[in-house]
């Protein structure tokens, strides 16, 4: 398990990744319905997921970051079936879940 200091650098960072993917789809008025709603859902319980975060409770934790990562992968998934998306978008969701990924191997 990661320290709690790094868990929660790595955690802040996260929230910025997927604000700033959330921003990038907002922009874009072709993203299809049901990929803008999996990006709102993950900043939603990113934003719910502080408290747990800075929590000394691990299995909290890792249990916090493997919600996270299962709505990261149906965005991911949502992105990967819509068509004609732009390189950048789908970029986007891409790194945003390979990060969520990354945390998730390195709490289990």
């Amino acid at each position: 398990m990661l320290q709690a200091s790094e868990i929660q650098k790595r955690f802040t960072h996260l929230q910025q990744t997927v604000s700033e993917a959330s921003r990038t789809l907002h922009a874009d008025a072709t993203i299809p319905k049901h990929l803008m709603n999996w990006m709102d859902e993950l900043e939603k319980e990113c934003k719910s997921a502080k408290k747990i975060m800075s929590s000394k409770d691990e299995d909290r934790i890792r249990q916090c970051v493997d919600d996270l990562e299962r709505i990261g992968d149906r965005a991911e998934r949502a992105c990967q079936q819509a068509s004609g998306l732009a390189d950048g978008i789908v970029d986007t969701v891409s790194s945003m879940h390979s990060e969520l990924s990354d945390l998730k191997r390195q709490l289990h």
